[in-house]
């Protein structure tokens, strides 16, 4: 089996419980966090907390019994952490109305049509290599499990064309079973020639609650049966939105590494994601949506909580740069020398 990441370093009193708590057998009594504790649903200490919950059902943590993905204890915390995190996008997106598929598609197609901030046109128009490895050290703790939250929600999916333009898209991700070229192995490949650590985990003390969110969102809808038409319009907004962003990504690494194999990782999405984008909106939303029009708005929904955590992500990190300071929670040492303790 492979080496499952150590447990992080606690941020606040919910992480720091289950931290402690997961280091001992299942059964142990784990506190359940209070309203207090709740209070910040978007910060460090709930953002993480909510991370090790969902990991405990990819990879884990070493030491860390199996057995505590399904411990009662750790079921009831963790459920109070989703239900603070589900409500606090809820906030945030806002009301949702749609009851078609009609109406899904265009609510979607303008959704992939916004203009706000974009840190790939950053990248492009000011990236330093310095601001390329920060980015790619966010984007490691989803992009080296890539497809796998979607993928929770396949079995859910009844057969059918929907069903199929999920698989097809999946299979895209997993390198059409092809030993290597999994976007997960593709992105470690970029993690290499950005000189950052590839190793799964490893980037996770770096990395801030506004990224801890973006991927907190998708295991959120993989998760549960009940979010699975929020998980669909999660993967068509996804596929939409990927063609220009990792195009100017491809062009940055180039630029300012010179490597191709390292570019690669945004290359095979510019490639596949010209037919994902078509193939996600009219082969997977418009058929799911008209199988059973009450889930049109959940898609809708969706869509736009990838909206809001990206936005939220993306303020950060420019935030961060426009003042000359790092977006991560400490810098990142220089390339060429031993990774920041």
């Amino acid at each position: 089996m492979p080496a499952s990441p150590p447990l992080p370093a606690a941020r606040g009193p919910v992480s720091r419980a289950l931290v402690a708590t997961l280091r001992r057998a299942p059964g142990t009594t784990l506190p359940p966090p209070s309203a207090a504790d709740l209070a910040d649903p978007w910060g460090d200490d709930v953002q993480l907390a909510l991370y090790l919950t969902f990991e405990l059902g990819y990879r884990g943590f070493a030491g860390v019994d199996p057995g505590w993905e399904s411990d009662p204890g750790l079921v009831d915390t963790a459920r109070a952490l989703r239900a603070a995190f589900l409500a606090a996008v809820r906030d945030e997106v806002g009301t949702v109305t749609a009851s078609s598929a009609g109406e899904a598609r265009d609510a979607l197609v303008a959704s992939a049509s916004g203009d706000g901030p974009s840190l790939s046109r950053w990248i492009a128009d000011r990236g330093t290599l310095e601001h390329l490895r920060e980015l790619a050290a966010h984007r490691s703790a989803y992009q080296l499990k890539e497809a796998d939250p979607h993928s929770l929600a396949l079995p859910r999916l009844p057969a059918g064309r929907a069903k199929a333009a999920f698989v097809e898209i999946q299979a895209d991700e997993y390198g059409n079973g092809e030993p290597g070229e999994s976007h997960q192995e593709l992105f470690a490949s970029t993690l290499r020639a950005l000189d950052l650590d590839d190793r799964y985990g490893a980037l996770l003390d770096l990395v801030p609650a506004a990224t801890l969110a973006t991927v907190n969102l998708l295991s959120l809808f993989g998760s549960s049966r009940a979010h699975l038409g929020a998980c669909v319009g999660h993967l068509a907004l996804f596929e939409m939105t990927s063609v220009g962003p990792m195009g100017r990504y491809a062009a940055a690494v180039r630029r300012l590494t010179g490597s191709e194999t390292g570019a690669r990782f945004y290359d095979v999405h510019v490639l596949a994601d010209q037919h994902h984008q078509r193939l996600a909106l009219d082969g997977l939303v418009v058929p799911f949506v008209a199988d059973d029009p009450a889930l049109a708005a959940d898609v809708v929904f969706g869509a736009r909580a990838l909206g809001a955590v990206e936005g939220r992500f993306t303020a950060h990190v420019v935030d961060c740069w426009e003042r000359g300071v790092t977006s991560l929670r400490r810098p990142l040492a220089r390339a060429g020398t031993t990774a920041a303790a």
